[in-house]
């Protein structure tokens, strides 16, 4: 346990830290499912609207610095890619 009063500062700092990642990391995995549960059931509409929002939650998780920009990047090219592959077929 932390003695110093610096040291009990970081320990809070901490739990308020893993909080707020948990959440983001729980809204990260939901919003993609999002897009990607709506491109197994083929309804192109739903899925552009919730790319839509994957795409604006991932660079937001950028401003916060939860992600960083290439990560964001590439998971918003890989969902693009998917989404799209529903227009070919």
């Amino acid at each position: 346990m932390a003695n110093h009063k610096s040291a009990k500062k970081r320990a809070r700092q901490t739990i308020k830290r893993t909080e707020r990642n948990r959440y983001y990391r729980t809204r990260l995995k939901n919003i993609v499912r999002a897009v990607k549960d709506a491109v197994e059931e083929g309804n192109k509409e739903a899925a552009q609207e919730a790319f839509k929002v994957a795409n604006k939650q991932l660079h937001h998780f950028v401003s916060k610095g939860f992600l960083k920009k290439e990560t964001a990047s590439r998971k918003v090219s890989r969902l693009n890619k998917l989404v799209n592959s529903l227009e070919a077929a």
